[in-house]
């Protein structure tokens, strides 16, 4: 098995964004958007899938962050979905249940090919800090259709944004190191069409 790695670069009139990722990484990244809470939760996504991970982005936040947020998740999931490659020998699915104070994150994911987000998670304060709390769904919409990724975010009780934020960034970051790690028991692509 090769490296499992990519390097993304796009350039649009609103944003500027470099991508480089290592899937069987240690969790070593460098993440800088001009967004405060968005790196912080890149962060604890690379963190916690045990991803190398670099982001660099710049991009038309003095109008808001609507475009930066969107274009990453683009780009990162590009970045996944080259990584992958044919997806010989990944487990494919995952699912994880993350806590974070009072809040807990159900996450489940199918690396299959097929692009689906399906978001059940209230968020009540529109903002932490300067981030509009709504730019998480964006960014999960943008990741998973770029990874082909099925992904379902479900949140049955939180109250505080941040915390509830965190346990669903944290809760991505496990199912999709879970996901992408090759079953040391077979080297075929996990599907019975022989194709993903």
């Amino acid at each position: 098995m090769g490296k499992r790695t990519s390097n993304i670069n796009r350039k649009t009139t609103e944003t500027t964004i470099k991508i480089s990722l290592n899937l069987d990484g240690e969790g070593k990244r460098t993440i800088s958007t001009g967004i405060g809470f968005f790196d912080h939760m890149l962060d604890l996504l690379a963190k916690h899938a045990l991803f190398d991970l670099e982001i660099k982005a710049s991009g038309d936040t003095k109008v808001d962050y609507h475009h930066t947020v969107e274009d990453v998740g683009i780009c990162l999931g590009q970045a996944v979905k080259e990584a992958l490659g044919d997806k010989a020998g990944i487990t494919r699915f995952a699912n994880v249940s993350v806590p974070m104070q009072e809040a807990l994150a159900n996450i489940a994911l199918d690396i299959g090919g097929r692009s689906a987000l399906v978001f059940n998670a209230k968020l009540d304060k529109e903002k932490v800090g300067d981030f509009d709390t709504e730019l998480i769904k964006e960014f999960l919409e943008a990741f998973s259709v770029n990874a082909g990724i099925n992904l379902h975010v479900d949140v049955p009780y939180g109250e505080n944004a941040h915390h509830i934020s965190e346990a669903i960034f944290k809760g991505v970051a496990k199912a999709l190191d879970r996901a992408t790690r090759l079953d040391e028991r077979t080297d075929e692509v996990p599907s019975t069409k022989g194709v993903l």
